[in-house]
């Protein structure tokens, strides 16, 4: 295995953890525990004497925030920028891969700017949700750059294939944002019951909470939805992607039960911090199988060269 696929293999399986780490900090009301940025109480490591009584906060909360921030900005931030270097000087020969490389270095740096933002801004629900949206568009690239295959071992690109992946990854990346909008906007409970809301197939959308939360549940159904017909065709045509679509799928629903459970439950934080690892696992599914299609991994769809040689040899 080259280095940029080992190297970005890692920094998609951090990204992972740091999604659903924000998912904790989130849910503990951590995300100002540090009011200031890039440094915590003016300290770059932040002790409990350091922190003002009138903060309101528990050290464990400061903590929280402060490791999020210290793996982002520590360890996977000179990862990714290493994943972005090893993958221009692979990608020589594969004009794709270079693309990868520098969408990884830009995205670094997006999302390091959005960190500043998103804490400046006191954790506004559009600037969390962009950076959620940034933080899984970047494992996507991650993932891209890990699957990657050189061209010798390529087989056909199911078109099929690859257009349903591109439109259940862009339907969950909308179910993400409005995941995040619904936390932050404290929504969570606007339906205090699953799979109606308040008795109703469709409530009264003119409540506003009502409508961000209902938003959401539309999306996320979508977002199953589409994954489950990915996961079918995808098997379907003997795809190899066709398992990790279904992983996909199986995600999407437990991820979907799992939300009604929570509901019914008002949410404690430990249910978020998991409906957000299944949703992030999902998301993972969906581009890893995107990318096997991409990258032409082999599969039954013989190329027609090959199957015009097999014919000359009478196989």
């Amino acid at each position: 295995m080259r280095a940029h696929r080992i190297a970005a293999a890692v920094a998609a399986a951090l990204t992972v953890a740091l999604v659903v780490l924000g998912a904790a900090v989130r849910a503990t009301d951590s995300g100002l525990s540090c009011p200031d940025w890039p440094t915590c109480y003016g300290h770059l490591v932040p002790l409990p004497g350091d922190i003002p009584a009138e903060a309101g906060y528990a050290y464990y909360q400061v903590m929280l925030e402060w490791v999020h921030r210290l793996i982002a900005g520590v360890i996977l931030g000179p990862l990714v920028l290493l994943v972005g270097i090893l993958a221009l000087r692979a990608g020589r020969e594969h004009a794709e891969l270079r693309v990868l490389g520098i969408l990884a270095i830009l995205l670094l740096l997006v999302q390091a700017v959005l960190g500043g933002v998103t804490v400046l801004d006191r954790n506004s629900p559009w600037s969390v949700a962009v950076h959620l949206i940034t933080a899984s568009t970047l494992l996507t690239v991650l993932l891209g750059i890990a699957l990657h295959r050189p061209a010798e071992e390529h087989g056909v690109r199911d078109r099929t294939v690859l257009g349903l992946a591109v439109a259940t990854w862009l339907v969950g990346i909308v179910a993400f944002a409005t995941a995040a909008v619904v936390a932050k906007t404290g929504t969570n409970l606007a339906c205090s019951d699953w799979p109606l809301c308040e008795g109703r197939l469709w409530p009264d959308m003119a409540d506003p909470q009502v409508h961000v939360h209902m938003m959401h549940r539309i999306w996320a159904l979508f977002a199953v939805l589409m994954a489950v017909v990915f996961a079918v065709v995808a098997r379907g045509r003997g795809h190899p992607a066709g398992r990790i679509a279904t992983g996909a799928a199986a995600s999407g629903i437990v991820a979907m039960l799992f939300a009604g459970w929570a509901i019914l439950a008002e949410w404690p934080a430990w249910m978020q911090v998991v409906h957000q690892a299944i949703a992030v696992f999902y998301l993972a599914h969906v581009a890893a199988a995107g990318w096997m299609t991409w990258w032409r991994w082999q599969h039954r769809l013989v190329a027609p060269a090959a199957r015009e040689a097999r014919g000359v040899a009478g196989v």
